[in-house]
């Protein structure tokens, strides 16, 4: 019976008893599918058949295997070829293996099993670089703009906008948004949907990197370089070259890194500590910030010259406030994520527990909002979220009380139950403090303002 996922193997030789002993030893194995040719225009007859590996006797009657191996490579950029020849002259073999043949085999006793052993190790590497191009397919549709981004406001339509007109060029990219909005994942959907999607993507957050070893994480270092220098490191500019960099939380780069900065970015070149080699770079870079960087520049905290340099294609992620009923839609994501990563089945999130969700302005923005369902999610009933298991723990920020929109009368009801709160709801003591009536704070309870 045919095997559909038959490794095809054509072998190109004009001593038929040579062929059909190649044939039949290779045939030993079920998972391949042998052809046999005598000539070599026989064979560029077929090899639009596209072959998986390609074994060709160097002297065939109709074409020189060298000759052989250019047509095919003009035909077949990327199959595999084996060249068999009964010369075993070194020059000929160095010369084959420099024009990029796969391996030389000479004819003798022994060049059954190491032909047999070269196509196991050539199937395998072809296997694994197979899975690797599967893998970065992979990631291409994880990282898809409507994947990363979830929601569908109109504010969210734009920056759509903005990261597709950033994958179609290399121009710098900087990322503005408030913490949790979603940098990173933006940064890493506009790399796997550009061009550079086969390189890698390498994540900086010079937040988390002491001031003392940044230059040395960024650009590497020479063995010998300083005190516990034992090796040569590499820094993330090389890992990223062929692909994109991603510096996260540009604005905490130091002052005296980010003029060395700016001459890898102009040069297009990094030089390792304690080296001489320039490392020529071929990359895309990225940055990200929540602090507001033209202000850093005016306080003389971030170079201007740096600042123009890292500007690039801006994007601005919106704060999850202003993204409307994408909140619900997003709960919707994370509780059904969560329900599947658990095993608890589908989740069902109450109109009561939507009303409550939607009120709230989310000052840790999406992150908090994950949060916030999975643990609705632990603590719900029967598999549905209602209002009692929203639980809200963020943490105030400055000028955040005074940007939510309410009415007087409820920021005071607000204030007087944080102090209630705050004094284990002494009144007195509390009255005292907002320098109002006992009696205000009584017949507001009475009304029910301060449940």
């Amino acid at each position: 019976m045919f095997n559909m996922n038959a490794y095809n193997i054509f072998i190109v030789e004009d001593d038929r008893w040579y062929g059909e002993i190649l044939q039949y030893h290779f045939s030993l194995n079920p998972d391949y599918k042998i052809t046999r040719f005598e000539t070599a225009n026989a064979f560029l007859d077929n090899l639009y058949l596209q072959p998986d590996l390609i074994t060709i006797d160097f002297s065939l009657p109709d074409m020189r295997g060298d000759k052989l191996y250019q047509k095919i490579r003009e035909i077949n950029s990327t199959v595999p070829v084996i060249v068999v020849s009964s010369q075993q002259e070194i020059t000929v073999a160095v010369n084959l293996l420099k024009m990029g043949v796969s391996d030389y085999v000479v004819k003798d006793e022994a060049a059954k099993d190491i032909l047999w052993n070269s196509v196991i190790r050539i199937r395998e590497t072809q296997t694994l670089k197979n899975e690797v191009i599967h893998l970065k397919e992979e990631l291409r549709q994880k990282f898809s703009f409507e994947k990363t981004l979830i929601g569908q406001s109109d504010a969210l339509k734009r920056i759509f906008g903005m990261m597709e007109k950033a994958t179609k060029t290399n121009i710098n990219v900087s990322i503005t948004g408030e913490t949790g909005t979603g940098k990173e994942l933006v940064a890493k959907a506009i790399h796997y949907n550009s061009d550079r999607r086969k390189g890698t993507f390498v994540p900086v957050n010079m937040a988390a990197i002491p001031k003392e070893l940044v230059e040395s994480e960024l650009f590497g270092y020479e063995k010998g370089a300083f005190t516990g220098a034992l090796g040569r490191k590499t820094g993330k500019f090389e890992e990223a070259n062929g692909g994109t960099i991603f510096l996260d939380e540009i604005a905490e780069l130091d002052l005296s890194v980010q003029s060395k900065l700016l001459r890898v970015l102009q040069e297009r070149e990094v030089v390792r500590i304690g080296g001489n080699e320039k490392v020529k770079l071929d990359i895309r870079l990225i940055t990200a910030t929540h602090q507001n960087l033209a202000e850093a520049v005016k306080a003389n905290k971030f170079r201007e010259d740096l600042y123009y340099r890292l500007m690039g294609l801006p994007v601005e992620l919106p704060p999850l406030r202003d993204r409307n009923n994408d909140v619900l839609i997003l709960a919707k994501h994370f509780a059904d994520e969560f329900a599947r990563q658990n095993k608890l089945g589908p989740i069902t999130i109450a109109q009561d527990a939507k009303n409550k969700l939607i009120r709230y302005k989310y000052p840790g923005n999406i992150r908090e909002l994950k949060a916030v369902v999975d643990l609705a999610a632990v603590m719900c009933e029967n598999n549905e979220i209602t209002a009692d298991d929203i639980t809200f723990n963020s943490i105030k920020r400055e000028n955040e009380f005074l940007g939510e929109q309410k009415t007087l009368r409820a920021y005071t009801c607000d204030i007087i139950k944080f102090y209630l709160k705050k004094n284990n709801n002494d009144i007195a003591l509390t009255a005292e403090m907002l320098d109002i009536g006992k009696s205000t704070i009584y017949k507001m309870m009475q009304d029910k303002e301060l449940t």
